[in-house]
């Protein structure tokens, strides 16, 4: 037997069975800078190059609704790939700039084109399922000059869920044909459905094959000349193509038209000014338009569909920013709720879906995605994103619309989530396909008790109940102004009770945290996670439990220097590079830091904001990404990237407007018309903070906040209508 035979051998000996939703995983999305696109159902993944070269387990490519529409598309001058120059996503997330630069091209020996000589500037962005490029060409030498390109080609339709590394044992057959203007790839789908990925070319190629387009330029020194590439995705209706000018004027209109309502926010550090930009972009391009209002799809690349926990808590980060975002996924949520019982779907009725997929493997059912709720906490936050969407706006008209699913989905609290009728809303899958655990840690092996042994179901989560406790607040609120006064009595007894019951059942006075969960024999599952700090964020924790788990959460074993731990240093599965046991993600602490607010822990708040900022500035294109490893902070070293994690992903993109908004204390009511910083602190990277465009109901305003010493002091600037804005101590 050969050592690698004998490796494998011993690696065999302790298989487990992972879980489909596991992203297999034999590259690192981070040793490569890949680029990202999105619009609407589609998105792109390239290399710095601007090329899809997808080779193995790579997600590079161009997709629609969760197939791989074009797998390869690599551009060659001479037979060989461009020396690379620069290459960055434009500031609003719309296009991919790539400059580059031929090398040295040879011929029997002697360089026949030095290199540095053509400039080549490629622009791709997407438009309405279609991924339009101009690649352009500039001749520097003082002569003339002819030279060969080519686009090499390929698509092979694969799912998503087969990219991320499931195996298939039948897939459809796909085909090539050349056309006119081009070359079609189209691929017959297992589910009836006829997909094609149609490249078109202007000017036309000189030659072409099923693999690739050949064109030949002529440029007189200084000379310009572009070349045309436009991919239309189709599956059911053929999109609209447009010339390039045109459609990427109408692409950046469109983002305009999207982020004109919202509230900016500029600052005295430059360094934070580019990462609320670079938030914004990321945002509003995974924003996507449906029937029901604005709703944003989870992460690229493994996430770009509806899923209803992200959608919820990137509403509620970004409430105070763009309401709209809110009020989008209430109604698409409302819309796609359970109505009937399917445990093939983890489905009750009153449940919210947990995500939906469109791809090929949904629709055949060999993955249970299509219209899947398998999850706990997305039904609790549903209803607490209307309370506080309503707090915000006074909108009544939109929570008419929705109050039957509000009363549905706390049917589905009390009946179906609380099964055993023990007062605490638990989970167990239905289907072996679903996810065994079902709250937002919903690794495998992500709840467990103080020894490692993994919990057993039905399984109540400690942030669950604390959902649960702010939904039936915020809900009996909502009766009271629709005169429900009976409905919103009980609510607020169950609240009361289950804030009692909550603490008498999970608090660890040792750990000085609440317990992980409770498992199926109601045995607390006794280690220090970040879930406590959920328990702050939903007002569930009393005052003397709150000043505790901060002071757990933010000691050396829970605080990395980063940010706070998915699972403390020292716990029995604690694993700084693991998924949900040690790593760190943005929007875990921007809700903690708005849990520290409420119990006015600002300087927590503060240190969680600081730590965040300061991991952001390392990322490429100061992007949070959807997580990153628990190792602790060391001198002169940025964060340890995780190696699969999604970047852009909705919930980062919207964590630092929370950091923001538990810094300063902000509070947006309706009701009183009143904007209100309650004891404000800003961090010491931050001298001031302007913020332009803050709504309330008919009002706007502008205001500044200076930071002086350990006060804050601030500025009406401009105000259009008659909302108060106070600063209170």
């Amino acid at each position: 037997m050969t050592e690698a035979a004998r490796g494998v051998d011993h690696v065999m000996d302790a298989v487990i069975e992972l879980p489909q939703s596991y992203i297999e995983s034999e590259i690192s999305l981070v040793q490569r800078a890949l680029r990202t696109l999105k619009h609407g159902d589609a998105f792109a993944v390239f290399d710095e190059y601007g090329d899809i070269a997808a080779a193995g387990p790579s997600p590079e490519g161009l997709y629609l609704n969760d197939t791989r529409f074009l797998s390869h598309g690599k551009l060659l001058i001479e037979g060989k790939r461009p020396l690379l120059l620069s290459s960055v996503v434009q500031d609003d997330n719309v296009a991919l700039s790539v400059d580059l630069a031929n090398p040295d091209i040879h011929v029997d020996g002697t360089i026949v084109l030095p290199r540095d000589t053509i400039c080549i500037e490629r622009t791709k962005f997407l438009w309405r399922g279609v991924l339009y490029e101009r690649i352009g060409f500039r001749n520097f030498a003082d002569n003339r000059r002819r030279f060969r390109v080519d686009m090499c080609l390929g698509a092979d339709f694969r799912d998503l869920f087969e990219v991320r590394g499931s195996v298939r044992e039948k897939r459809g057959q796909i085909g090539v044909a050349r056309t006119t203007t081009g070359v079609e790839f189209h691929y017959d789908g297992l589910d009836g459905l006829k997909r094609r990925s149609i490249l078109q070319f202007q000017p036309l190629p000189s030659l072409i094959e099923n693999d690739r387009a050949t064109f030949f330029f002529d440029l007189e020194p200084l000379q310009r000349s572009s070349l045309f590439v436009s991919v239309i995705c189709q599956a059911e209706n053929e999109p609209p193509v447009t010339h390039f000018s045109f459609a990427f004027r109408d692409c950046r209109r469109a983002i305009r038209a999207k982020t004109a309502a919202i509230a900016t926010i500029d600052s005295s550090n430059e360094l934070f000014n580019e990462i609320c930009r670079r938030s914004t972009s990321d945002l509003y391009m995974l924003i996507s338009r449906t029937p029901h209002g604005l709703y944003p799809y989870a992460g690229i690349p493994w996430y770009s569909t509806p899923f209803g926990r992200d959608g919820i808590i990137t509403a509620m980060l970004s409430l105070w920013v763009d309401p709209a975002v809110a009020r989008g996924v209430l109604g698409y949520l409302g819309a796609t709720q359970a109505t009937r019982t399917d445990a093939s779907a983890d489905a009750r009725p009153g449940k919210i879906l947990h995500e939906t997929r469109n791809g090929e493997m949904a629709r055949l059912g060999e993955v249970p995605y299509r219209l899947y709720y398998g999850t706990v906490d997305a039904t609790p936050l549903f209803v607490m994103l209307a309370g506080m969407y309503f707090d915000r706006t006074g909108d009544i008209e939109t929570i008419k619309a929705i109050w039957p699913n509000i009363k549905a989905a706390l049917k589905w609290i009390d009946e179906f989530g609380d099964a055993d009728g023990d007062g605490f809303v638990e989970y167990a899958r239905e289907s072996e396909n679903g996810l065994a655990n079902q709250g937002w840690k919903d690794s495998y092996d992500s709840i467990f008790h103080a020894d490692g042994a993994l919990a057993e179901g039905p399984i109540a989560l400690c942030e669950v109940q604390g959902y649960v406790f702010a939904a039936k607040t915020h809900a009996a609120r909502i009766a009271a102004h629709l005169g429900e006064r009976d409905l919103e009595a009980r609510l607020s007894a169950e609240a009361q009770t289950l804030q009692r019951n909550f603490d008498a059942a999970f608090w660890c006075e040792d750990l000085g945290a609440f317990a992980l969960a409770l498992d199926g024999r109601k045995r607390p599952c006794r280690v220090r996670t970040s879930n406590s700090g959920h328990a702050l964020f939903t007002g569930i924790a009393g005052p003397g439990r709150a000043q505790r788990v901060a002071q757990t959460l933010m000691a050396r074993a829970s605080f990395s220097g980063w940010g706070i731990r998915t699972v403390a240093s020292g716990e029995a599965r604690y694993n700084p590079i693991s998924y949900h046991n040690g790593s760190i993600w943005p929007h875990d602490n921007a809700m903690i830091a708005l849990g520290f607010a409420r119990y006015g822990l600002a300087s927590a708040a503060s240190q969680l904001f600081s730590a965040m900022f300061e991991a952001a500035a390392h990322q490429d294109l100061r992007r949070l990404p959807e997580l990153f490893c628990g190792f602790t902070r060391r001198p002169h070293r940025g964060p340890t990237a995780y190696p699969v994690a999604c970047a852009p992903q909705a919930w980062a993109a919207a964590a630092p407007f929370a950091f923001l908004h538990a810094c300063l204390g902000m509070e947006l009511r309706h009701q009183e018309n009143s904007i209100r910083f309650i004891d404000p602190i800003m961090p010491a990277f931050l001298d001031w903070v302007a913020i332009t465009h803050l709504r309330l109901g008919e009002s706007r305003v502008k205001l500044r906040l200076h930071r002086h010493d350990g006060d804050v002091s601030l500025n009406l600037l401009d105000r259009s209508g008659d909302a108060k804005v106070m600063l209170v101590k």
